[in-house]
């Protein structure tokens, strides 16, 4: 084979280097929407092989974390609900809030976790933290599906039952969170490339985060109690997000149009400086991981 017809010889891939900054790969990422799909099978099914619970334990941290804010903030605090039960009501935040802590928190440590592959074979490394986000979604499905449980249970012993249009809305809703979580996830594990105390910090951050989201309260009780640290949840788009998908849920709350458009600008912004800054990290985290 000579130089002519090796050079005319069309590649079904061609790997090369991209200097361009605003280069994003989602066309790449969907050559290989195949390993997009065997990475979240993987993420799913092998979490939980080799403990006894299995699946349960998808379903066991919300119960359990929503009985006890249950007995601190409801029944100790004496927090109001309204006419939903107290139950029912942080276990529809805490759904919605693990989603965006698990997405959040599994895609913070994206590098460091898979550096060795990353080192060793090629493909998109957006791939990873699109398939926790994914298999994330699945494990929200499950959770979803309890609370579906409840709702009912809680219907059957006399609750009122309201839905709206809006309630309709709600998957959008679950793709900003994750969007957010994602976005946000990335930029974290682009950082800890360089600077490893941030991994220390994440998990002491989203804990506080929390009590800031309004998850086990009203977004309305907090401005009236404390009526000085009420910027604290308004430009906290995570609190729009839990309120709103609760009166989508129970009609608990409000629905603040300005809080939505705030959040959908707030998502996408991070969600593209995220994409840009992981993109740039993966070209030479691995001198640095």
């Amino acid at each position: 084979m000579n130089k002519t017809e090796f050079s005319e010889e069309e590649w079904l891939f061609e790997i090369a280097p991209k200097d361009n900054f605003f280069s994003l790969h989602l066309k790449e990422v969907w050559r290989y929407r195949d390993l997009l799909m065997l990475f979240v099978k993987r993420d799913v099914v092998t979490v939980y092989k080799q403990t006894i619970l299995g699946p349960l334990w998808y379903l066991i941290q919300p119960l359990f974390t929503s009985i006890i804010f249950t007995i601190i903030f409801n029944n100790v605090a004496g927090i109001e609900t309204g006419e939903t039960p107290s139950f029912l009501f942080n276990l529809g935040g805490v759904m919605v809030w693990s989603y965006f802590t698990s997405c959040l928190n599994d895609t913070s440590d994206t590098f460091k976790k898979n550096a060795s592959i990353f080192g060793k074979v090629y493909f998109p490394r957006l791939i990873v933290p699109l398939s926790i986000v994914i298999s994330n979604l699945v494990k929200f499905g499950i959770q979803f599906g309890i609370f579906v449980v409840f709702y009912i249970y809680y219907y059957a012993q006399g609750m009122e039952a309201q839905f709206s249009i809006s309630t309709l809305f709600f998957p959008i809703l679950v793709v900003i969170m994750g969007l957010l979580g994602l976005g946000l996830g990335m930029i974290i594990s682009s950082l800890v490339t360089k600077y490893r105390d941030l991994s220390f910090l994440v998990g002491f951050g989203v804990q506080l985060l929390m009590y800031v989201s309004a998850v086990m309260y009203p977004m309305a009780l907090l401005k009236e109690k404390l009526p000085d640290f009420g910027w604290l949840i308004e430009y906290n788009p995570l609190a729009y997000v839990i309120e709103t998908a609760r009166f989508m849920l129970l009609h608990e709350g409000s629905i603040s149009t300005f809080g939505l458009l705030y959040t959908s600008v707030v998502t996408v912004v991070v969600f593209f400086i995220g994409l840009l800054i992981f993109n740039k990290t993966e070209k030479s985290f691995i001198d640095t991981v």
